[in-house]
């Protein structure tokens, strides 16, 4: 994983103190890119990533899915399957605030994907979920449209893009 398409989170937060939010710093990397960037689509999902796959089975136009999961440790929202779909249908990266799994598919994809941890059990399959709300997790809240900006050292999202 040492690919990255986004300007670093670093540059962007000396340049721009007042225009970037910060994400506390619980996220893990596990898709083969290190940075992203682009857009948000959230999506807030109880123990189900039924709306995670519709998601990503539609074109992602270079945006970011940000899915609250409500740090739930207890099951995968996202998983190798989901992965190629996103890199196939060109999506920038996604981020859980949950678990993921498969990660050995997942850092084989071309998109960033960050989650709390790694969790072998899938979740359930009944359709529930709401898209494009505002998601609150990580010490921010992110609104859908909004930029975010991901790499190693972490994630800033602002209310639009950033140079």
């Amino acid at each position: 994983m040492t690919k990255t398409t986004a300007p670093a989170t670093t540059d962007l937060s000396d340049a721009h103190p007042d225009l970037v939010r910060h994400a506390e710093p619980v996220f893990r990397d596990f898709g083969g890119r290190s940075g992203f960037c682009g857009p948000v689509a959230t999506l807030m999902v109880p123990d189900d990533n039924s709306k995670v796959r519709e998601a990503v089975e539609a074109p992602g136009h270079g945006r970011v899915l940000v899915v609250d999961g409500g740090g739930a440790m207890g099951y995968a929202l996202f998983g190798g399957n989901l992965g190629k779909l996103a890199e196939k249908n060109g999506w920038a990266g996604v981020v859980v605030y949950g678990c993921v799994r498969d990660t050995v598919e997942l850092a084989a994809c071309d998109i960033g994907v960050k989650a709390l941890a790694a969790h072998p059990r899938r979740s359930d399959k009944r359709g529930l979920g709401e898209k494009d709300v505002a998601v609150n997790f990580a010490g921010l809240t992110i609104e859908p449209g909004e930029w975010l900006y991901a790499d190693a050292d972490g994630i800033v999202v602002s209310a639009g893009k950033l140079d």
